[in-house]
């Protein structure tokens, strides 16, 4: 017998669940199809949302030949074949759209033979990927293509597509409500999972209605879309640095945890959250920095799981300290002045002067040595002759900057008063 994927498969755009936003009368992909004007497409979401369906049934609802080609096993000889059939088919009146899954695989020579078969009109492109296009795909096929965004399929989604598979198996499924929203949260979001699913609890001996606890022992959780060098290693990277520079314990601890459970290499985690305290926290909390080192430093020293623990505490101490971006918003300022002012030299009092040709030349002269000076400040100026001094820190007022903020008014009094006299 056919899988269920297979024999659930919708025969019309409109069976099609979960992607509305796209295909209702409102959506980009049904508006072209009212207009009768459909463009090159590439479909990016996660698996099972139906990209592969949705493309085949746009070339039925547009009287194309439906072409389907995988980016994983399709050399240049076979694109070579596929293009010509196409073109022949153009001969003869009849249209072909070329669905090309996982299309971010192709390389760029690849890609980029595309191209002419696009813009004469010989195929419709519609290409699917689980990547980011902007990152993934050329900048020329992308231009020639309209990108649409699939989304992963709601609890509700799946609830209407659980359903339509109950009716078609023609009996309910076996479970109590909280072992039904367990197994809909098993699927994750993807579609052919879910059926897959329940194609194991449809097989399973009539036995009563199943519990969580009973389903789970006889299921395992489909694993997180998880790719370390994918869309949702800086999807996740991202949610968690700004739940920490938004100060939600709660929320950073679940990112941290839902990329170590994808697999993440907690060495990396370390590096990102001491990139955190040293851009978002720096000088509001000094100890922040450190204590990120030294949570990184023992999970060296004790690896996988106790070390997870370090890194867990730094994150949840970095969420609820002070933030301050401060030094950092300086730094980026002093950068733009030096390189603005290019070559400039120190003025010649702050220069050291070992030769006695460099002091004939003025070195040192005329330093005054802050230690002797009122309250261990000179007031001198230590920015090039002639530059006007610049002013790149600004402390805010939170945590121990406020402190800094303190000293750092008591200088400016200082060098006007200096200046006055």
């Amino acid at each position: 017998m056919r899988p269920m994927a297979d024999r659930l498969r919708p025969a019309a755009l409109s069976d099609v669940i979960g992607q509305d936003h796209l295909l209702g009368p409102e959506g980009p992909l049904g508006a072209m199809l009212a207009s009768g004007q459909l463009s090159s497409l590439i479909l990016w979401g996660p698996p099972g949302v139906g990209k592969t369906t949705i493309a085949r049934l746009l070339a039925d609802a547009t009287d194309l030949t439906f072409v389907q080609i995988s980016a994983i096993f399709t050399g240049v000889a076979d694109l070579k074949k596929v293009f010509e059939a196409a073109r022949i088919r153009r001969t003869n009146g009849q249209g072909t759209l070329l669905f090309v899954d996982e299309i971010h695989r192709f390389n760029k020579a690849q890609q980029d033979g595309f191209l002419p078969y696009m813009e004469d009109g010989t195929i419709l492109l519609v290409g699917a990927t689980t990547e980011n296009p902007s990152f993934e795909l050329n900048s020329a096929v992308l231009s020639r293509s309209q990108v649409m965004v699939l989304e992963r399929l709601t609890l509700a989604s799946l609830e209407l597509l659980a359903q339509r598979a109950e009716r078609e198996a023609k009996h309910k499924l076996p479970l109590d409500g909280s072992a039904r929203d367990a197994l809909l949260e098993m699927a994750d979001g993807d579609g052919r999972a879910l059926l897959n699913l329940m194609e194991q609890v449809f097989s399973w001996p009539d036995t009563g209605k199943l519990t969580t606890e009973a389903l789970t022992k006889r299921l395992t959780r489909r694993a997180a879309q998880y790719d370390k060098s994918g869309d949702a290693h800086y999807n996740l990277i991202s949610a968690l640095h700004k739940s920490v520079r938004g100060s939600d314990p709660d929320a950073a601890l679940y990112w941290f945890a839902r990329m170590l459970e994808g697999g993440e290499d907690p060495r990396f985690l370390a590096r990102r959250i001491t990139r955190m305290a040293v851009e978002d926290i720096g000088l509001a909390d000094p100890q922040a920095q450190a204590h990120c080192v030294s949570a990184w430093e023992t999970y060296e020293r004790l690896g996988s799981p106790e070390g997870e623990l370090a890194l867990a505490q730094a994150v949840t101490y970095l969420a609820l300290a002070p933030k301050s971006n401060s030094v950092y918003v300086a730094y980026k300022a002093a950068r733009a002045s030096a390189k603005k002012t290019g070559s400039e030299p120190p003025p010649k009092h702050i220069l050291n002067a070992p030769t006695s040709m460099m002091k004939e030349q003025g070195y040192g002269a005329g330093y005054a040595y802050d230690h002797d000076a009122e309250d261990g400040f000179s007031g001198q100026n230590y920015f090039p002759d002639g530059m006007k001094r610049g002013v790149f820190y600004h402390p805010a007022e939170r945590g121990f900057e406020r402190e800094l903020k303190k000293r750092l008014d008591f200088f400016v009094k200082l060098r006007a008063k200096r200046g006055e006299s």
